[in-house]
């Protein structure tokens, strides 16, 4: 969840950035890290981060969730957890950023050019004005209803970044119950991954009704 959070935002803005300059350096440097991050295996970047910034550097741990030498209370614990967890949610929100990103691109384009905001402009309106409060509302509707879709994605992409990382998280969990053919926690993390999945669109149309009025209007 974090992963797709953070990629949600940072792509978003990515996005919006490039779109005001469609020919510019930024926006060519946004599409290029887009397919990089499209078309290069999760486990492949996980593998990359680990051997920079885990071996070579030595900024974050290589493995596992926390360190349990760690004395302390809720803060250190929550630190060291939070230093764990960076890379693997650098490695899990690459895919997402890439989609976020070229998604809200490509709608902001298609936004910029529409009659409304031709008729801000014409009213003497700041480019800030016009592009983050009339434009950036108009088209984050295609890219929440695509975050809505990718919840299920969190899963089941999660299960190689765990094992690159050693991340005992639940896609883990599900890949060794397949292996060990335990039923009972097979059918619990399918029930959990359901659960999820409603709550991301039931979360995703709140979101659309907030973003776009028209979403939730009678008429």
């Amino acid at each position: 969840i974090t992963a797709q959070l953070l990629a949600l935002f940072i792509g978003v803005i990515m996005g919006v950035v490039s779109a005001r300059k469609p020919n510019g350096i930024l926006s060519h440097f946004v599409t290029f890290l887009a397919l990089f991050g499209y078309a290069a295996p999760v486990f492949w970047t996980g593998i990359l981060l680990l051997i920079a910034f885990s071996l070579k550097v030595q900024w974050f741990p290589v493995a596992g969730m926390q360190d349990v030498t760690i004395e302390g209370g809720f803060w250190a614990h929550f630190v060291d957890v939070a230093r764990h967890m960076v890379l693997p949610v650098i490695t899990l929100g690459s895919l997402f950023l890439a989609l976020y990103s070229r998604l809200a691109r490509a709608t902001m384009m298609e936004t910029l050019g529409s009659d409304f905001v031709r008729t801000a402009k014409a009213k003497g309106l700041s480019t800030n004005q016009v592009v983050y409060k009339h434009a950036l509302k108009n088209s984050l509707s295609p890219v929440i209803t695509l975050a809505g879709l990718q919840f299920s994605a969190v899963i089941s992409g999660a299960v190689l970044v765990e094992a690159v990382f050693s991340w005992p998280g639940l896609g883990t969990l599900a890949f060794q119950s397949i292996i060990a053919r335990d039923t009972p926690t097979i059918l619990g993390i399918l029930f959990f991954s359901a659960l999820v999945v409603i709550v991301g669109n039931l979360l995703t149309d709140l979101a659309l009704r907030l973003v776009d009025p028209r979403v939730g209007s009678k008429g």
